[in-house]
């Protein structure tokens, strides 16, 4: 535990004006988890708000700890007992009480609805129980979207082989199979037929089963394993949206709309873009700004706010992932009560200056918050956050297993002149390890690393990025065992 340092007593009369002052302190208690917003980038943000208290119910990264573990008032390790379920609700009230917390925070996937009980039980702010829950089982999410009207492909909640079997013959294939609790891609298969559904359901459970090792497993709902559903695999496709037959080549036929929900009203903020998933849909960047023309950005943005209204959110951030169709029109993916994992958020305010955290924080702490009038669409510069895979951009595994080793490898030498690199130290493997062979089930859990990209405009950054993604084997070789 880091013991937070207190004030030094020289009387009755001192004492009684330091209780006064941290009368007036806010404090934040922040819940780490596995994935999300990196800490390095998060918590300072957060202790230039209030009072930092850390509880940690995932192993909290040495990568960047110098960046983040100063600006920590209190930490709390907690992960050794895995608590879950209402243990771990209880656990959060408990020292959010003890530490006087105005506030809870979670910006892991996985501990978004613990942290919602425990606000609202609480009476503190945060995303609502009912929302946050609507927003982590895609079960439920789609449900409220169909009711609204809200456009997303077919559906069917599934829980065992037989199951995916009746759903093959109900929906139109291709269809995914998929955890109603997951992220990141993780365990999602493709079924094209009754006679796939062994495999797929096979497949998908044994990837479920690795993920309890990496603590990428749901910590409130006890069943959410054995959630799952099968959907139609939308036909996405860019050439009514870019209209340029390069750019339509380069990007992914998907954006995703970063936005706050404050007292129920909801504000997007910015659309990234992405390059094409790899195999089965592996994402591997988001991309700001996004170069489609603004009529066509106000359009993705009436939809995610149709999608985020349909969750009756409260008070968090979102993520909406929105896929694009042919004739113009658009399907829903998900959307989460939390920010874009990754370097997302650093990739905001790098472009359009919006800093998402501090604006969150706020809030939640029930202090001001200056709000767009209307989502930005042009930003100053270009950025992205991009996942290192051991695969090339179309989705070719490396035919070898190198060992990163830092000092030998000149990232530069891939980029554009004026653009820049760095690896994401909570988010990459240590020097010396080697990089292990892609695995199309795993989904997120193929990423070796994360890289922060800039360059000056959004041609030059795309162009990196293919350039990146497709040369980083080679530019590894020199320390290769």
């Amino acid at each position: 535990m880091a013991l937070r340092l207190g004030h030094k007593a020289c009387g009755d009369s001192v004492n009684v004006t330091v209780q006064k002052e941290r009368e007036h302190v806010k404090r934040i208690l922040f819940v780490h988890g596995r994935a999300g917003t990196p800490l390095q980038y998060a918590l300072p943000r957060v202790a230039a708000r209030a009072e930092l208290h850390v509880l940690a119910i995932s192993p909290l990264p040495t990568g960047g700890a110098e960046a983040w573990r100063p600006a920590c008032a209190s930490i709390v390790e907690a992960w050794q007992d895995r608590p879950c379920g209402e243990d771990l609700v209880e656990l959060i009230m408990r020292h959010a009480k003890h530490v006087g917390a105005d506030a809870v925070l979670c910006l892991s996937e996985y501990l978004v609805l613990a942290g919602a009980v425990a606000a609202e039980r609480l009476g503190l702010r945060g995303p609502g129980s009912g929302a946050a829950r609507r927003a982590r089982d895609k079960r439920l999410m789609r449900a409220s979207w169909r009711r609204d009207g809200v456009p997303i492909p077919r559906f069917l909640p599934v829980e065992d082989e037989a199951d995916v079997r009746w759903a093959v013959r109900e929906l139109t294939p291709p269809l995914l199979l998929k955890p109603a609790w997951g992220s990141g891609a993780i365990g999602q298969m493709v079924v094209r037929s009754e006679a796939d559904a062994p495999a797929a359901f096979a497949a998908l459970t044994a990837s479920l089963r690795r993920n309890d090792d990496f603590g990428l497993v749901e910590w409130y709902e006890p069943d959410a394993a054995r959630n799952l559903l099968v959907e139609e695999i939308i036909s996405g496709t860019t050439e009514s949206w870019y209209g340029d037959e390069d750019a339509c080549r380069r990007y992914g036929d998907y954006v995703s709309v970063e936005g706050i929900v404050a007292d129920g009203t909801y504000h997007p903020l910015c659309v990234t873009a992405r390059m094409p998933t790899i195999p089965p849909f592996t994402e591997l960047s988001s991309n700001a700004p996004c170069v489609l023309p603004e009529p066509l950005q106000r359009r993705i943005e009436e939809v995610a706010r149709a999608a985020v209204d349909a969750l009756g959110l409260e008070n968090c951030g979102t993520h909406t992932e929105i896929k694009l169709c042919a004739d113009g029109s658009l399907a829903v993916v998900e959307t989460a009560a939390r920010f874009g994992g990754s370097v997302i958020a650093r990739v905001v305010e790098h472009v359009f200056g919006l800093d998402m955290v501090d604006m969150l924080v706020g809030q939640l702490l029930g202090e001001p918050v200056d709000y767009p009038d209307r989502m930005l669409t042009r930003g100053r510069g270009a950025a992205a956050t991009l996942a290192w895979l051991p695969a090339d951009a179309s989705g070719r595994p490396w035919t070898s297993e190198p060992m990163w080793c830092p000092e030998a490898t000149r990232l530069e030498a891939l980029l554009s002149p004026g653009s820049t690199i760095e690896t994401v130290p909570e988010l990459t493997a240590p020097a010396g390890s080697t990089v292990p062979r892609y695995d199309p089930a795993a989904g997120a859990r193929n990423c070796f690393g994360r890289f922060f990209v800039t360059a000056v405009d959004p041609e030059t950054l795309i162009t990196d990025l293919y350039a990146v993604t497709n040369g980083l084997e080679r530019a590894l070789g020199g320390g290769a065992r």
